[in-house]
């Protein structure tokens, strides 16, 4: 490896960084991560620190998972690479396509369609969508609703179904014929009210007169996480979901669960669709599925999607989307290998638990530092909200989030902010004695951004 120096010196004038200005990385350098083991990752300068990240929403196992290396390793001397379009497969793509159908068979959901990462998912169920309802006869419905504050990925139209304007503005126009709801956010809403129930009805009213507006017969799909992550962890009611899926079955509307973060365990259950009761159409998967070692997706496809595009006997049925990397047979291999230490650690289970210690822990902190205005989460995926006066709930700005980060760094703990939002989404292999360290960081991170020593 290159001198530190020279890592510290070269990184921005050579690389553009994801959700980040270019010169903002060339005046503020970034932390080099060089290695990682177990729950933990060290930096260029030998420190080591507890990831309260868990990667980006993805490293579920942690850093030492054996049992998927080896699996990589095995299938590059194997097989390294071979196309899964039409004509070819590979043993490792057809094992997994049975190994989810039973994994996600509570969901209703019994085909695959693999992809290179998230991204590639929401797309791909944008797309199968409006060609669903063309094979159904009815080529008119090509809109799509989402929610604000969602998050569905950058492609063009996963950002145009996105709901937040950072991802959007630059690159508008983006995909006509989107609309976006409010979202279930009990701390900010235009609804006058707290009551998540109330929300959670108050939302479905705002969908049904959507529909109403632009006519049932031109939405394809409604499109929603199950619980809302990079926009600042919004849990909705549990009424919520099986509301949106009423109405959209009400309307002849496809449901996209879009799962990139929340299947494979990280609310406390397997899916977040499960979590709520309900089954989507379509959902959308990624991260977790290979515990992050290599770049790896998967849509997940109900039966009646299936079974209208297998029935059907002319070229509207036919598939014309994919990606180089579909089905990678070495990204096979790590999801197979993931998916049985997944199962085997039971890894849901620990979420909810070391989850609800987590979210004790976040509001007696608030408790303490006026500095929160609000603390939300399920399972391991949480979140601060920062603000300067509670009475108004004026975002906290951002010289004083980063001080939070940069202190809760120094003092073990690796966490995420955006925006007024600090967000926690560890490894779901992790102790209650690694919740208590992202605690004590967290709280001299408060400290510190609001002033003190």
């Amino acid at each position: 490896m290159r001198e530190t120096n020279f890592l510290t010196e070269n990184n921005a004038r050579h690389v553009w960084h994801p959700m980040a200005h270019p010169a903002d990385m060339l005046a503020n350098l970034p932390r080099i991560i060089k290695a990682a083991s177990g729950v933990e990752i060290t930096d260029i300068d030998g420190k080591t620190v507890l990831d309260g990240v868990g990667g980006l929403w993805n490293v579920n196992l942690g850093y030492s998972c054996d049992p998927i290396k080896q699996a990589i390793r095995d299938q590059l001397e194997e097989l390294p690479y071979y196309s899964a379009f039409r004509g070819t497969t590979n043993p490792p793509l057809i094992e997994l396509s049975y190994e989810l159908a039973e994994w996600f068979k509570e969901d209703g959901l019994s085909r695959s369609f693999f992809t290179s990462g998230g991204s590639d998912s929401v797309e791909t169920c944008l797309r199968l969508a409006r060609q669903y309802h063309k094979v159904n006869g009815q080529p008119e419905r090509t809109k799509f609703v989402a929610l604000k504050k969602g998050y569905h990925g950058t492609h063009f139209g996963g950002a145009s179904v996105n709901g937040n304007a950072n991802n959007r503005r630059n690159y508008e126009p983006l995909l006509p014929g989107v609309s976006h709801l409010a979202a279930p956010y009990g701390y900010r809403n235009p609804f006058g009210t707290d009551d998540p129930a109330e929300i959670a009805a108050a939302i479905g009213r705002q969908f049904e007169d959507e529909i109403a507006f632009q006519g049932a017969d031109t939405i394809a799909a409604f499109i929603m996480e199950p619980v809302l992550g990079a926009g600042g962890i919004m849990v909705p009611h549990e009424t919520f979901m099986p509301l949106m899926r009423a109405i959209c079955d009400k309307n002849g509307i496809l449901l996209i669960a879009d799962e990139v973060i929340t299947a494979f365990g990280r609310t406390g259950a397997w899916t977040g669709s499960r979590l709520w009761g309900t089954r989507p159409d379509l959902m959308s998967t990624a991260k977790a599925i290979t515990n992050g070692y290599y770049p790896f997706g998967a849509v997940m496809i109900a039966d009646k999607i299936a079974e209208a595009f297998e029935a059907n006997k002319n070229t509207v049925g036919a598939i014309g989307h994919g990606y180089t990397y579909s089905g990678h047979p070495v990204g096979a291999a790590a999801a197979l290998a993931t998916l049985k230490e997944t199962k085997r650690l039971n890894v849901a289970a620990n979420a909810g638990a070391r989850g609800n210690e987590l979210l004790a822990g976040l509001n007696w902190l608030k408790e303490k530092h006026e500095l929160i205005g609000d603390v939300r989460g399920k399972g391991l995926m949480c979140a601060l909200e920062l603000v300067t006066d509670r009475a108004t709930k004026t975002g906290a700005p951002k010289d004083m989030v980063q001080r939070l980060q940069d202190a809760a760094y120094d003092a073990g703990v690796m966490v995420r902010t955006s925006g007024s939002n600090v967000i926690i989404s560890p490894p779901l292999v992790i102790t209650t004695a690694d919740v208590d360290r992202i605690l004590a960081a967290l709280e001299t991170g408060l400290t510190a951004a609001a002033g003190g020593k």
